[in-house]
């Protein structure tokens, strides 16, 4: 399946001012079948290395980590010979072997003539103790899930993407009931490859379902593999707790909706190490709405997303049914699908990392709060085609702010101070804003 994040590793490849090349990202979001590719389409010959697999590797950088003698017995071990014009080195679940991320720094410095390109969670890349991160030394990509339009085109539906990217008001009204149905099945499906490519070979949500379900268990042995024993069952309280929290449209995380009596401070590592390893998004309520936002966000105020819309419905319990009864799936949970998809699409396409903005004395609070170049965007989150947007308006007068933006399942609409920008089709819209 195509990825977005392809066409800059081809750029990155052919960059006079090339480093070794990191991709960050969770487990099971594709990095090792990207690198791959770039390998396939870009190089003659590939290098594939897996620490994590690989034990006799290990024994390579035992010694001197020099480049160009690790180039050598690289080549030894693998029966291959590495030119530096026509071969690509991949270092997979680089967390595994330390040295070989300190290495990268050397491949930069003394030979830049070789492509490295390597990867890792964030599970083990931020958090193996005594690893020397080389620090300006690499070049670092984030890898997520699919987005809407990168599934659209996993599943067959190109012709719904390009009308989307033509962001053509017209053709796009034209097949709204479509991109609903697709928006709905994105939802549901979600971006892990595994998942996306299960629907698309065979349509099968119940399928679906199943690897979504193996993969929460995957990542909650992870906790146990990776994360310091006393901190194990806090990391199984807070990933449990992410989908109860959403739905209540909390002002934020409620830490005593986790456990009775439960403080900040008991959970604070926790939610960290989550974050770190990219299974989850912490995005912080915002003090007054000025840039920078990061200025004025309140770090004790914030609420939690998953990685996934689809693994958020799996750990829901959202079955299969939901989309047979197209009305279901925005009946039950609408309000934390569609705030979680917004958010990702947000971050994953645009590289965004909002905040969000409620007022603890009143009912008034803004979904999210994006930085623009031309100042800060309100954004408000409808589920349906509810087109009130009382509390942001309130906001945007309060404010003062040129446009408020509501991103709801209603066609495209300007007003004086708002616009709508329809769910599936809004992130071309939304780029042009900012």
């Amino acid at each position: 399946m195509e990825r977005s994040l392809m066409k800059e590793l081809e750029k990155w490849k052919d960059s006079p001012h090339r480093k070794p090349l990191l991709i960050r990202g969770a487990r099971q979001v594709g990095k090792t079948w990207l690198m791959r590719e770039l390998g396939a389409r870009c190089f003659e010959k590939t290098i594939y290395i897996n620490f994590d697999r690989d034990r006799r590797l290990h024994d390579v950088f035992l010694g001197d980590i020099e480049p160009h003698g690790l180039v050598a017995a690289i080549g030894a071990v693998s029966g291959e010979t590495i030119a530096a014009d026509d071969t690509l080195i991949i270092f997979d679940e680089i967390q595994e072997e330390p040295r070989a991320l300190t290495a990268l720094k050397y491949f930069c410095e003394d030979a830049p003539e070789y492509a490295v390109i390597a990867a890792g969670s964030l599970m083990g890349v931020a958090l193996h103790a005594g690893t020397s991160f080389p620090v300006g030394k690499v070049n670092e990509k984030v890898l997520y899930p699919l987005n809407f339009l990168e599934f659209l085109s996993a599943v067959g539906d190109s012709g719904l993407r390009d009308i989307i990217e033509s962001k053509d008001v017209t053709r796009i009204t034209e097949v709204h009931g479509f991109l609903i149905d697709a928006l709905r099945t994105y939802y549901f499906v979600g971006g892990m490859p595994e998942a996306v490519k299960t629907f698309a070979e065979s349509g099968d949500y119940v399928a679906v379902r199943g690897i979504q379900e193996v993969l929460l268990d995957y990542y909650e042995q992870d906790f146990s593999k990776h994360a310091p024993t006393a901190l194990v069952p806090r990391l199984h309280q807070v990933w449990h707790s992410i989908p109860a929290q959403l739905a209540k449209e909390n002002r934020k995380y409620i830490f005593g909706q986790v456990t009775k009596g439960a403080r900040a401070k008991d959970f604070e590592l926790a939610i960290r190490w989550l974050s770190d390893c990219g299974l989850l998004h912490i995005v912080h309520r915002i003090k007054v709405p000025r840039l920078p936002i990061k200025a004025y966000e309140e770090l004790n105020a914030f609420k939690l997303y998953m990685l996934d819309v689809g693994l958020l419905g799996a750990m829901g319990g959202l079955g299969s049914d939901t989309i047979v009864d197209k009305s279901r799936l925005f009946t039950e949970f609408k309000g934390a699908m569609t705030e979680q998809y917004v958010l990702q699409e947000l971050i994953a396409g645009l590289g965004m990392h909002p905040g969000y903005y409620s007022a603890e004395n009143s009912r008034g609070e803004v979904d999210f709060i994006a930085q623009g170049a031309g100042g800060v965007i309100p954004i408000e989150v409808k589920a349906e085609e509810n087109l009130q947007a009382k509390s942001l308006k309130a906001f945007v007068e309060k404010y003062e702010i040129p446009k408020g933006v509501r991103i709801s399942m209603s066609d495209y609409r300007e007003q004086d101070w708002l616009v709508n920008l329809p769910l599936y089709a809004f992130m071309g819209f939304f780029y042009d804003m900012i």
